[in-house]
């Protein structure tokens, strides 16, 4: 009775020494396949990096313009063009995907999102409510107008989700240039902080829009 109990104790050591090292060879091809899974390939580091940083760059200029111009500081025209620079380096971000055409419609409609956010800015400052209405009804339409046309030249790119982004956007503006009006610093501040994460989601967007709709430039 004791022999066989040995025999069947030993049966089980050497079936369980015979198994564990193929459940670690299993267990550590899962790891492996899962992280070349999640693995980021050069071109989309590069591309994430860029958008991210002239996503940035907008949000860190417009706030630049929004102190020049509620100040009236001599830097203003300067700080407004390298702003409108900035909408040019984003569309030119796009052209390698789209083409000439596409990249500049982009950038040319970015442009009209700064200028209209300077004519709300101005009736702001000058508490003109009627053009305060008049000019931020048109800046939600040149959001519809980003989101309409970033849907039709990339089927990833929800109409809804970039809208929602682009209004989160325009919110975060009014929120920065109404904390400046009243002198609340904390909550300029906030609404800073907030608008540059808010972009660097966004860019973050975009980026995963053209790596899913042309998988071979990212492999």
């Amino acid at each position: 009775m004791k022999s066989k109990f040995l025999k069947l104790t030993m049966l089980c050591v050497i079936f369980i020494t015979s198994v564990a090292p193929l459940s670690v060879q299993a267990m550590e091809y899962e790891q492996t396949h899962a992280a070349h899974k999640d693995c980021l390939s050069p071109a989309k580091v590069k591309l994430k990096e860029d958008l991210r940083r002239s996503w940035i760059d907008h949000v860190v200029w417009t706030r630049s313009y929004i102190v020049s111009a509620l100040e009236g500081l001599a830097d203003q025209q300067k700080v407004l063009e390298r702003l409108l620079r900035n909408q040019q380096d984003i569309g030119n971000l796009i052209k390698p995907y789209y083409g000439e055409e596409v990249g500049n419609k982009f950038a040319e409609l970015l442009r009209e999102h700064i200028l209209l956010a300077g004519k709300v800015l101005d009736a702001a400052k000058a508490g003109n409510q009627a053009n305060l209405e008049k000019y931020n009804k048109e800046w939600h339409r040149n959001a519809d107008d980003i989101a309409k046309f970033l849907s039709s030249v990339n089927p990833y790119w929800s109409e809804k989700v970039i809208k929602d982004m682009m209004y989160e956007h325009l919110q975060l503006i009014i929120d920065d240039v109404t904390a400046r009006l009243k002198k609340d610093w904390d909550a300029e501040t906030i609404a800073f902080d907030k608008g540059v994460d808010h972009m660097v989601e966004f860019a973050d967007i975009l980026t995963e829009g053209i790596v899913k709709q042309f998988p071979d430039r990212f492999k």
